[in-house]
């Protein structure tokens, strides 16, 4: 499993988290490169400075996680998460400068799993990466209040279709307001592996690929309405 160490404290090539950064900003990008080269139980497969070389290079490298840049030359990092994940079993992180970027609606619509501020501190860059690679999204509360009155405003919620049972989607609904998976085990009272059930299974029946997806499903088929 990716993340877990051997005794010497190593984790074999092929059980590593495979990265691809795209970044036009040289600086950012070898600071990126260095900071998760310098993890045991990740691997960086290629660096890109503009998102057609992203593209490319993840088509070569098939990355588990993809750090891009949304404004870059040749090619946005929304036009290359949306080629990169139409082909390959990615999760996308957008970096940005703005926690308010004017494309945040778009990035996660496209199928981003998350943000990350330039500015990241080491520690938190790699976390986010780990993260992202187990499926569970990266949002934090400003992203999330953005996202949803883009919704407010672009889109009238349709009704909820229902393959879910009740108890998954109050889990969908719990998730959708930001819980994480203790916090909606605390309220439910059950216990955070329940949850975890909960969250592949109605992923699974949502053709979801992970908690972003179904916090953006939530709110735009109805089941969770914003609130004024």
């Amino acid at each position: 499993m990716p993340g877990a160490t051997g005794a010497s404290g190593t984790v074999p090539e092929g059980e590593r988290i495979r990265v691809l950064i795209a970044d036009d900003q040289p600086i950012v990008l070898r600071g990126f490169a260095a900071v998760l080269r310098a993890q045991p139980d990740l691997a960086v497969v290629g660096t890109a400075p503009d998102g057609a070389q992203a593209v490319r290079l993840a088509r070569e490298t098939h990355p588990d996680v993809a750090l891009l840049d949304i404004r870059m030359p040749e090619m946005d990092g929304l036009e290359a998460a949306r080629r990169i994940l139409a082909t390959e079993a990615t999760r996308v992180i957008m970096i940005t400068t703005f926690d308010l970027d004017d494309y945040v609606y778009d990035a996660l619509t496209a199928g981003a799993s998350g943000f990350l501020l330039k500015d990241v501190r080491a520690n938190d860059l790699a976390e986010a990466v780990r993260t992202v690679a187990r499926g569970d999204a990266l949002l934090a509360p400003k992203i999330t209040r953005r996202l949803i009155a883009e919704f407010s405003r672009q889109r009238r919620p349709a009704p909820a279709d229902g393959p879910l049972t009740p108890r998954e989607a109050e889990v969908l609904r719990l998730i959708a307001r930001g819980l994480s998976n203790a916090e909606v085990a605390a309220h439910l009272v059950v216990t955070e592996h329940t949850v975890k059930t909960h969250v592949a299974r109605l992923l699974a029946k949502l053709g979801l690929r992970d908690r972003t997806q179904a916090v953006i499903h939530a709110y735009e088929s109805g089941l969770v309405v914003p609130r004024p």
